[in-house]
């Protein structure tokens, strides 16, 4: 701030500098040398110059005037006289004449500028050194921090051919033809361990309360690629510098209590397990949460949400100048539910949940002459931008061959998803307490995708569906294993939250997820290493070494639903912290 905009704040302050004014007038009154008459008449030309002004009460002025008039009368006597005497005792040369002021007067005078001094002090923050400035107040930061040692343990009777079509569909394809490729295509690894994997997640927010309804978010977040679903970064890779993503950004509006809308890339505004949604996956788009409370004890809640997954490229095929129409593909959700609270060691909350994700199935293209120099057929825009594992997949390329050289025409291919998804899905959870400080919390979770249709989908595919065949079958519908249906089962003991030293929580699950009951793409990355068509039991537990930080461990042991086998066990020991 330079001298003219402090000169201009200061005008705009008269109150205090009056009122510091009229204490210094007091103080002269209180100490008047007997001598001093010029002084005494000044006194009172002052007094009345404060009325005047409005800076003293008339009432309050007056009272002053009529004794500093007094005063000065005695102070012209004296002079006049000789030595003043003042109730019989003879004032001396450098005596001091002490006019009285009423004490309600100087009460008053000291209230108003103490009242005057601290409104200033507060609005400009310099009178408390501990006070921060206001715009503080309003930013919240968050963040948390988790080392990880990881083993994977695999089975040997595992079947060592599982393609790695993620990878297939991240790069330029793979040719099925035998007379053209004599390769294998891209392989998960199904038998060598992975023992000691040291892997770190970082995230770091800030929330802001704009305004009285609107509140802003950002958070960063490590990572070792942008796949949806894990926040993970492994380390190693030569000590090379690790990857930040932008993990969250959104805007948030509550016009009332019971609603929020929230647009941008926000945390999952559904209440779910991570058999569905895995805990670190985020949404883009727009959500509502909406809650009503009954009573005291009882209360509604209500989670919508659209949610944009993937948008047709604007240049696909870069070298055709037919580009490929819109064929956005989208998540709509819808939840209900209730919260119920019956007594003071027992509450209950469960939801029904409905999710339409609209126009992710793999489509067949039309004939797609690849041998001619097409560089893409009609419809590859309909592979998965993300999977993991699990779900039935469909060649989505009819590729025409070569009329001069059929069997020797290469076959580059992509695979979609062979399924369509409707989910319906029922949340339950109890919580009670057992004894002092020992609560225990039970969790229930029912998949179920309504458009699960196994005719339709080899009719989608024209019969080329390429996986979940039972082990050692032929590729037929007669041998096909798959499934709609996914739940979970978990018992929780101790501490729900680890907030405090000395708390400790003990877990056991079990998860059954059939092959095509969700999509593979968005659930917990952990259990059998992500996706679909997984069974098995889970247990763990945690201790907190401090306040907001624990140390865990947790087993995981998955195997197959259907189809060849492939049995994974995965054991987390964890050091975690947050704030």
């Amino acid at each position: 701030m330079n001298d003219h905009d402090r000169a201009r704040t200061a005008s705009r302050r008269p109150r205090p500098a009056r009122r510091a004014l009229l204490c210094c007038a007091v103080l002269l009154s209180l100490a008047v040398p007997a001598s001093a008459m010029a002084a005494e008449t000044t006194m009172v030309k002052l007094i009345r110059g404060l009325i005047a002004s409005g800076a003293l009460k008339p009432e309050d002025g007056q009272a002053l005037l009529v004794q500093a008039e007094a005063e000065a009368a005695a102070a012209q006597r004296g002079t006049a006289g000789g030595p003043a005497s003042s109730g019989g005792v003879a004032l001396e040369a450098g005596d001091v004449r002490v006019p009285y002021v009423p004490q309600s007067v100087r009460d008053g005078i000291r209230d108003e500028v103490r009242q005057d001094v601290m409104a200033q002090a507060k609005a400009e923050g310099w009178a408390a050194p501990n006070e921060v400035a206001e715009w503080t107040k309003r930013i919240k930061v968050t963040g948390d921090m988790r080392v990880r040692s990881e083993s994977r343990f695999y089975s040997e009777r595992n079947s060592d051919i599982e393609t790695n079509w993620a990878s297939v569909n991240a790069g330029s394809g793979f040719d099925t033809n035998n007379n053209t490729n004599l390769q294998l295509p891209p392989l998960l690894n199904t038998r060598q361990d992975r023992r000691n994997l040291w892997r770190i997640r970082a995230r770091l927010g800030i929330e802001a309360m704009i305004g009285e309804h609107t509140t802003a978010g950002v958070r960063l977040a490590s990572g070792s690629s942008n796949g949806p679903v894990s926040t993970t970064e492994q380390l190693g890779g030569g000590l090379g510098k690790k990857d930040v993503w932008l993990d969250q950004a959104w805007l948030a509006y509550s016009p009332a209590d019971w609603v929020t809308v929230r647009g941008g890339r926000f945390g999952n505004p559904f209440w779910t397990s991570d058999t569905l949604f895995s805990n670190d996956l985020n949404f883009d788009g727009l959500a509502a949460n909406l809650r009503y409370d009954i009573a005291d004890d009882l209360g509604l809640f209500g989670n919508l949400a659209v949610v944009p997954l993937e948008y047709t490229s604007d240049s696909a095929p870069s070298q055709s100048r037919v580009k490929t129409p819109n064929e956005n593909k989208w998540l709509s959700g819808a939840q209900v539910g209730v919260n119920w609270r019956f007594n003071d060691d027992n509450s209950l909350r469960a939801a029904l949940g409905y999710y339409d994700f609209k126009n992710i199935s793999g489509r067949l293209s039309s004939p797609c002459a690849l041998y001619a120099g097409a560089v893409g057929c009609d419809t590859d825009w309909s592979r998965p931008a993300f999977m993991q594992k699990g779900n039935t997949l469909m060649l989505i390329r009819d590729i025409a061959r070569n009329p001069l050289d059929p069997a020797n025409t290469p076959t580059t291919q992509y695979v979609g998803l062979a399924s369509a998804f409707r989910l319906a899905t029922f949340n339950l959870r109890w919580d009670t307490q057992l004894a002092q400080d020992i609560g225990m919390r039970l969790d229930a979770d029912y998949i179920r995708n309504l458009a699960y249709d196994k005719q339709a989908m080899f009719a989608r595919a024209n019969n080329g569906i390429v996986n979940n065949y039972g082990a050692g079958g032929s590729a037929s519908i007669d041998t096909f294993r798959s499934g709609d249906t996914a739940w979970m089962l978990q018992a929780t003991f101790g501490a729900t939250e680890l907030k405090e030293k000395g708390q400790w929580q003990a877990l056991l699950g079990y998860k059954r997820i059939e092959a095509d009951a969700l999509p593979d793409a968005y659930n917990d990355p952990n259990f059998h290493l992500g996706g679909t068509n997984a069974r098995g039991y889970y247990v763990g537990g945690a201790y907190a070494l401090d306040a907001r930080s624990w140390i865990s461990g947790k087993w995981m042991a998955a195997k197959e639903v259907s189809g060849p086998p492939l049995s994974i066990d995965v054991f987390q020991l964890e050091f975690n912290t947050g704030f």
